[in-house]
């Protein structure tokens, strides 16, 4: 084993305790990384791997300067790593050996508090699971940034842990260890996510405060073992952290991760954008932490009816009140994070700009206050009722800071003169010796009569007076001591000078040792405040998102909806909101949407393109939108409070976890039929489509069925199987409506307009026409079609006996596969005696393997049949 030097076998020993983390380990003015950490952190921050030592002892190393280590920091997490960050933690002069050095803190996905690292309108959420021998699940969440925390418990199966992982969009997931290992794979092949271990799940004595209010102790066992995961790893104060507050989700719409991704909610299913989503129609928040709640809000809209009405009503009076309103915007737009800048006082990472900040964001509040109250809305009122304006943290911030400080907290410039009278004195000894020196200068020109000579000052040598090389003979006779030569010029002092400086420079390292010290105890001042500030916040952030729904609603002409009782959905020029904002003026086409105890299910046939998704998905958003508490994009909207949306629009693989497209689908709508009820929308859009046309129209009509015989919820579902028409006469809560459209000139015109009864057909070939596939495509593609329609129809004129055959042999797929041709017997003896070429066809026919072979051999091999028998 090689021999290492003490310095190397003391990050050795560290870095035995982060074996999962980068070790930045501080040598001087930059951090080292070593061994395996630094030939990966040279991959993944493309910077240069060097090495130490010699010949085979050489070790792989890497480093980065500590002033610009953010950056590089940033760049890991962002990644998913771990970062340890290992300082000296004694004084160089004083250590006998190697300087004593320790983490002082791991920085995670789930943890970072530095702004960079952070998603300004984004909550970074941290998630700690428990999983217990009854089949439930403590689960609890904390965003670092904020302090916020919250616990629930899930009863179920580990799929309804990751959705709410992922509802959360956490960055980080903290497990036990005996957790078991294909929970963890099926995790990480569903989400891109930190994983972390956490055995200690009793709560640290330092924050057993925060769970007063909580009595359930498996929430308590759970927040144990996220505190003190934080507790382990952040090694500094926590004191911002908020109580423990208890969550149900039977307090919101349920939304499950597939159909937020259809929706469209947060982001774009293609792009992953915000642009293009629901959330970049509706957000017109004008601070970062209202940015956030919103987030929150339009992920879990609201099932209590009170308290949406409470949120229409406060949006309601914003709109008559536009003047009060618009000044409302400008000075919350003054308003900053309050959130994350009590958690940067509790973490210590605070500086004086930030609570330059936070002065400014006190001073906007009154005239806030003022306002809602102005308005005279019931719920406005409340939110703004024993709201502490923290009047005396603000006159303290005015009175202790500069307007403009420093970014540095130990370079002095923060302290307004008068707030501390010996800051004051050091100050005035400082500012009257640098005028003494600039009229010493003066001085000793008159004396010398050299008007080149200066008094200056280096950090080095102190003050001096410099005179240049061809003026020295001017000089006085003893007048001064030379103190330093230089090349074209002598630098000199005086006893007086000395005297000065020696003033100058005790009292310049005392204001600054002095002002740090002030900010210090400003910053302890501060943290008291930090509960009113979090409460504060929170009022904020709420009267931000409700005058931004007020703009959006009276800038795109939403209406209030009201809320139905007997579950019924009447909606009058109902839009989708995305659409009609990507499209120009007037270009959106409204529908109406009406569903009752005798309308539960709409069957809605019609053409490709024509708008059928665009039809479903608004119906959906709209609903949204509702019980987030915002105006909706209809003239008129009555609709019932629904406790679950389930979407299954579009088509996409599951690679990853070997899921095909049908598969997806299939699992999708297993998801909404066994979880839905009575009250919860389901919108299920070409259900089928993945397999042959029988297995498809089968299942399509089974689902119909089973939505509609045994749970009742309104479903929106939309067919290319117009076969299916006919339910609409055999269950009695069914009814059919079609996307319009009309020939003119051979061509196709979408109406975009959705009205009752069926569609004659799809117009799949004028769509293909449309997107410019090759004229003789399409062409044999009408050739094709014309044959099959005809055949359909010769069968259907065939005496009945031959018809009944024909439909039996069909429905004899009881106890067989479907194949691509099905051939019936008597029809298979009757072929046999025809000439040897179609024989040939026959036997080729037989022998396919059609599992094992692909579409465009298919094509062919059809082609070359086809002309064997055309030309017999």
């Amino acid at each position: 084993m090689a021999q290492y030097t003490p310095m190397i076998q003391q990050y050795l020993e560290i870095k035995a305790q982060y074996k999962d983390a980068f070790l930045f380990f501080r040598l001087g003015d930059f951090y080292e990384l070593f061994f395996e950490d630094a030939k990966k952190a040279s991959q993944e921050l493309e910077i240069t791997l060097t090495g130490r030592g010699q010949d085979k002892e050489r070790i792989p190393m890497c480093g980065v300067p500590y002033h610009s280590a953010e950056q590089y920091i940033t760049q890991l997490i962002q990644k998913g790593y771990k970062v340890a960050i290992c300082e000296q933690v004694e004084d160089p002069k004083q250590a006998k050996g190697v300087v004593k050095r320790e983490v002082v803190q791991l920085i995670t996905p789930g943890t970072v508090m530095e702004g960079k690292m952070l998603q300004e309108k984004e909550n970074n959420y941290l998630v700690a699971i428990t999983p217990f021998d009854d089949h439930t699940y403590g689960f609890a969440f904390n965003d670092l940034s904020t302090g916020e925390n919250k616990a629930t418990l899930l009863s179920g199966n580990w799929e309804d842990v990751m959705y709410e992982i992922a509802t959360l969009g956490a960055k980080e997931v903290i497990v036990p260890s005996w957790v078991p290992a294909e929970n963890m794979e099926r995790l990480q092949q569903f989400l891109t996510i930190t994983i972390s271990y956490e055995d200690q799940d009793e709560l640290p004595e330092s924050l057993q405060s925060l769970c007063a209010k909580v009595e359930q102790s498996k929430l308590i066992q759970t927040f144990g073992r996220l505190a003190a995961y934080l507790v382990r790893t952040q090694k500094r104060s926590l004191e911002h952290l908020q109580p423990l507050q208890y969550y149900s989700l039977d307090e919101y719409m349920k939304i499950d991760l597939h159909s937020r991704r259809n929706l469209e909610l947060v982001e774009t299913l293609r792009e992953k954008s915000k642009k293009g989503s629901l959330l970049w129609v509706v957000d017109q928040t004008v601070t970062a932490m209202g940015a956030r709640l919103l987030k929150r809000w339009l992920e879990r809209p609201l099932l209590a009816k009170a308290a949406i009405e409470n949120r229409l009503s406060m949006v309601e009076t914003l709109i008559k009140y536009f003047f009060e309103r618009e000044e409302l915007r400008e000075k919350l737009k003054e308003v900053y994070d309050l959130e994350r800048l009590a958690g940067k006082v509790a973490f210590g990472n605070v500086n004086a700009r930030d609570l330059t900040q936070l002065k400014r964001s006190l001073q906007q509040v009154p005239a806030i206050l003022s306002l809602v109250d102005g308005i005279g809305n019931p719920y406005g009122k409340y939110l703004i009722e024993n709201v502490d304006q923290c009047h005396e943290l603000k006159e303290l911030l005015e009175k202790s800071l500069q307007e403009e400080p420093p970014l540095s907290v130990k370079e002095g410039g923060m302290i307004r003169d008068g707030y501390n009278p010996t800051l004051d004195q050091y100050r005035d000894a400082s500012r009257n010796g640098k005028s003494w020196i600039a009229a010493l200068e003066q001085q000793e020109r008159q004396v010398t009569g050299i008007k080149s000579l200066k008094v200056g000052y280096n950090k080095v040598f102190g003050y001096y007076i410099e005179v240049t090389r061809a003026n020295i003979a001017n000089l006085p006779e003893g007048r001064y001591e030379r103190k330093q030569t230089l090349s074209n010029a002598e630098r000199y002092i005086t006893p007086e000078l000395k005297e000065k400086e020696a003033l100058i420079l005790e009292a310049e390292e005392k204001i600054e040792e002095l002002e740090y010290q002030i900010f210090m105890d400003l910053r302890e001042q501060v943290k008291e405040y930090i509960p009113k500030l979090q409460k504060l916040a929170k009022t904020i952030s709420e009267l931000d998102i409700i005058q931004g729904f007020a703009v959006v609603s009276e800038d795109r002409d939403y209406s209030r909806p009201v809320f139905s009782d007997e579950r019924e959905i009447a909606i009058v020029d109902g839009r989708h909101p995305v659409v009609e904002k990507v499209l120009n003026s007037g270009e959106y086409v409204p529908n109406d949407v009406f569903m009752n105890h005798e309308r539960e299910a709409l069957l809605i046939t019609g053409p490709n393109m024509a708008g059928k998704s665009t039809y479903m998905r608004q119906l959906a958003l709209i609903s949204v939108m509702a019980q987030m508490g915002c105006f909706v994009p209809a003239s008129r909207a009555t609709l019932p409070i629904f406790d679950q949306v389930f979407t299954r629009i579009g088509a996409a693989d599951d690679l990853a976890s070997g899921q095909s497209t049908f598969m997806v689908e299939m699992l999708e709508t297993r998801n909404a039929i066994a979880k839905a009820t009575q009250d919860s929308l389901i919108l299920l859009d070409e259900i089928g489509r993945g397999t042959s046309t029988y297995d498809g129209m089968a299942l399509a009509q089974a689902i119909i069925e089973y939505i509609h015989n045994e749970i009742g919820a309104k479903t929106l579902f939309s067919t290319h199987y117009h076969e299916l028409t006919v339910l609409e006469y055999e269950l009695s809560r069914l009814k059919n409506v079609h996307v319009s459209a009309i020939e003119e000139d051979g061509k196709v015109v979408f109406l975009h307009k959705v009205i009752d009864g069926q569609a004659d057909q799809s117009y799949g070939i004028y769509v293909a026409e449309l997107a410019d596939l090759p004229e003789s495509v399409i062409t044999r593609a009408r050739e094709i079609l014309y044959s099959l329609e005809h055949q359909s129809i010769s069968i259907e004129n065939k005496p009945n006996s031959i018809k009944e055959d024909h439909l039996a042999n069909e429905q004899d797929t009881d106890n067989q596969q479907l194949t691509l041709f099905q051939v019936d017997e008597s029809i298979e003896k009757q072929l046999a005696q025809k000439n040897d070429k179609d024989k040939a066809v026959i036997s080729k026919l037989k022998s396919l393997d059609i599992l094992n072979i692909t579409p465009i051999e298919a094509i062919t091999i059809l082609n070359d049949l086809q002309k064997k028998v055309k030309h017999r």
